[in-house]
């Protein structure tokens, strides 16, 4: 049976307009249902419940008050805990050395959306510095996905804390960031939308390197349970600032209105695996159902080959740009902070972001810089999909969910893998080209865990994007497979 943690953002902003809910009412009932959940789901590593209610309390005087009011008024929002501040508030960006860092300013993002009204309810789960696809550190530990019943298969990387929190009615929205699929990764283990925008569509902080976000291509972003509910979000993120160099003027697109097209407007070329990844066939079978549901509602789908470079090429194009990015980061990290990732404070953080760093520190600027010709390849085979369609739709991940130890696999269905991240997320492809992508449910497997596909199309293609997601969930509608919402 539907709770008011489990109803859309849209419907809670035009209930709190009306009068018909109240801002206090709305935050009391997600931290309610955060007392109840969080301590098995581990999404949030802080709870800012004597703040929310505080804001709740002045955005019911606003109602009241008959003051101007904004999309998200007293819309309760969960807050990634890494590239996203707020002053005062602990931000360690999923490191234990960083456990009492204290945030001295409010970013971009969290301005905007606490300007639209909306109500921080606290901060996300994420593995250190964002640096892999499933959520885990040596802080808090695991994040699990609420279709786990038993708690062991893990949400995904690495906004997989904002992930699990909508996804069991933690919160109405929540942001994320993306630098390889962290964005979308997660978005598939937990059954919900999200969208990697257009780089610098979104504004980002990042200093005190204002310039490190463009290789490989990394952007902050929404996250949600509905379109809708990405579109209205979208549109409070999006516009420039000064602040980032990369930031591009405000689009004229309606995003809410993008979500009301008919599916017959649109053309989607379909590729089970970019021709170069293996993929699980109960992965790929989810996909193609979903998009049947879509041709039956009016969509043209079509299959559709994409001359991408070699899978080795772009393992090593991706894994050259972004380890580099992590070393750079650690290097701040002791700088800033003080925390020495690969020295005396390595034990104190996950594995896997100590090896990160250290692969980092491997290469050279000419490695970095040569296999910008890689990119290109495969930028000019995406785009050549443009020639024809609207969008390119294909797996978001190469398997079901993992657990949270599960090796990435070395072999789907007898072919071989490499056993990296980059194995299993199908992700990474888009953060080398820059293309925005929309992350969209495409069904259950068997045991009951989600499937999820992206939509990818042209820079600034995002009203289109939005506008085939609604279509499809209109078509295969997921607002019921919550396991709290059932």
């Amino acid at each position: 049976m539907s709770t008011i943690t489990f109803e859309s953002a849209t419907a809670l902003a035009e209930a709190v307009r009306t009068g018909d809910r109240s801002p206090v009412e709305l935050v009391d009932a997600f931290l309610d249902r955060i007392g109840e959940r969080n301590d098995d789901l581990n999404a949030y590593v802080n709870v800012l419940g004597d703040d929310a209610r505080e804001r709740a309390r002045e955005a019911e005087r606003a109602v009241e008050n008959g003051a101007d009011l904004g999309p998200l008024h007293g819309v309760p929002v969960a807050i990634k805990d890494l590239h996203f501040t707020k002053t005062g508030v602990p931000h360690t960006m999923g490191c234990a050395p960083l456990s009492d860092n204290v945030a001295a300013e409010t970013s971009i993002i969290v301005e905007r959306l606490e300007a639209a009204g909306a109500i921080v309810l606290g901060t996300t789960n994420t593995p250190e510095l964002g640096h892999t696809m499933r959520t885990y550190n040596e802080l808090v530990g695991p994040t699990p996905t609420p279709f786990d019943p038993d708690g062991e298969i893990n949400a995904g990387g690495s906004s997989g804390g904002s992930a699990a929190a909508l996804a069991d009615g933690l919160c109405a929205l929540a942001t994320g960031s993306d630098v390889g699929g962290s964005l979308r990764n997660p978005a598939s283990p937990c059954n919900i939308v999200s969208v990697k925008p257009t780089f610098g569509l979104v504004p980002k902080d990042t200093r005190p390197d204002a310039f490190s976000s463009h290789t490989p291509v990394g952007v902050v972003g929404p996250m949600a349970r509905t379109v809708d509910d990405l579109a209205l979000m979208l549109s409070v993120m999006v516009g420039p600032d000064g602040s980032d160099p990369f930031s591009v003027p405000e689009p004229s697109d309606d995003y809410r209105a993008a979500t009301d097209r008919d599916a017959d407007e649109f053309s989607v070329a379909f590729t089970p695996d970019l021709d170069t990844f293996p993929v699980h066939s109960t992965v790929t079978d989810s996909c193609r159902d979903a998009m049947d549901a879509l041709a039956d509602a009016g969509a043209t789908v079509a299959d559709a080959a994409v001359d991408a470079p070699s899978k080795g090429d772009l393992n090593y194009a991706y894994g050259s740009q972004a380890t580099p990015l992590f070393a750079l980061q650690s290097r701040i990290l002791d700088q800033e902070f003080g925390v020495d990732v690969t020295g005396e404070h390595a034990d104190q953080l996950s594995d896997t972001f100590v090896n990160t760093v250290r692969m980092g520190e491997g290469y050279d600027a000419v490695d970095y810089l040569e296999t910008n010709q890689v990119r290109t390849e495969l930028y000019d085979a995406v785009e050549a999909v443009f020639d024809e369609h609207d969008a390119l739709v294909m797996p978001t991940l190469s398997t079901p969910p993992l657990t949270h130890d599960e090796p990435f696999p070395t072999e789907i269905e007898g072919q071989s893998a490499g056993g990296l991240p980059m194995d299993w997320g199908l992700t990474w492809p888009f953060n080398l080209t820059g293309h925005p992508v929309v992350n969209a449910p495409a069904g259950l497997t068997d045991d009951g865990l989600p499937v999820g596909l992206q939509i990818v199309g042209p820079r600034y293609a995002e009203a289109d994007l939005l506008g085939i997601a609604a279509a499809l969930e209109d078509a295969n509608p997921w607002a019921g497979d919550y396991p709290g919402n059932r």
